[in-house]
């Protein structure tokens, strides 16, 4: 297959979908997100059992239980990458396979889901690490026993190796939602880091995704409210990052007014872009 050039026209005519992390302490309504999402063109994952939040909401939902299936859902939402070899994970050959496992995706209407929401990203990191402890390569060739240091090597390559998967389902929205610790320094200063097996994952994550946002509960006049906390420059400490340059530093916390807000002034500054030249066409016609 020859390589393309995309067009300005192409590229900007493409549906693009966000790449969100939400995080927040247990309890803040992160779940509950999901309702603030249309429905119909919406499926939760739920991976921590805990789809009380969403109690009656007319959602379509998907429950992985092991790791395998984490995958299985990431290859099959997102169809294969054709770079990878066939034994690898999220190649042709897997694709195939979750295929001929779950039907086929037209059949399903995978098409039709514009936002995959991902409950949560932090029981998805314990799903990984369970499964990395008994594969053959996290256990000494010696004495047989578990290689802690080779388990969470393994976990960090196969998290990342997801993400970045989900991350190039470019025509969809994908939300993931995480657990947010508060951690107090030997100087009692705090700091917030998203709750997740391995260190690998944690750091290099807010590289993959285009925002990340905290979910927090803000002291206001009339009392307290919740929020999201946008930008990286907040005088909370909070974890934050705006990708698009769309957003302010503290939104409502509706993650479908959210990526409106994204898309429709993306429109928008596509629009200011080509008027003026098509200004200047008509004067000097």
């Amino acid at each position: 297959m020859a390589l393309k050039i995309i067009t300005a026209d192409e590229r900007l005519a493409e549906k693009r979908g966000h790449k969100i992390v939400v995080c927040g302490q247990s309890g803040v309504g992160k779940t509950t997100l999901a309702r603030t999402l249309n429905p119909n063109t919406t499926l939760f994952m739920d991976l921590e059992a805990g789809d009380a939040a969403i109690e009656g909401h007319p959602i379509d939902v998907v429950r992985p239980q092991t790791w395998a299936e984490c995958r299985d859902m990431a290859c099959y939402i997102g169809g294969p990458n054709p770079s990878l070899s066939e034994e690898q994970p999220y190649s042709q050959a897997h694709y195939d396979y979750v295929c001929q496992t779950y039907g086929d995706p037209q059949e399903n209407e995978l098409g039709r889901y514009d936002t995959i929401f991902i409950d949560s990203i932090t029981v998805a990191g314990r799903m990984c690490f369970q499964w990395c402890q008994q594969q053959p390569e996290s256990r000494s060739d010696r004495t047989g026993k578990l290689d802690t240091r080779a388990a969470y090597g393994m976990h960090g390559r196969e998290m990342l190796s997801w993400l970045t998967h989900l991350q190039h389902i470019r025509s969809k929205n994908v939300v993931f939602v995480g657990i947010l610790d508060e951690v107090t320094d030997d100087y009692g200063r705090k700091q917030y880091a998203l709750q997740i097996e391995g260190s690998k994952t944690g750091r290099e994550l807010p590289g993959i995704v285009d925002e990340v946002i905290t979910m927090a509960i803000m002291s206001g006049d009339n009392g307290p409210y919740r929020a999201f906390v946008c930008g990286p420059l907040n005088e909370w400490g909070y974890p934050a990052k705006d990708r698009s340059g769309r957003l302010d530093l503290i939104e409502e916390p509706h993650l479908g007014k959210l990526i409106d807000k994204m898309t429709n002034q993306e429109k928008n500054m596509n629009l200011q872009f080509v008027n003026p030249t098509q200004e200047g066409e008509a004067a000097n016609a």
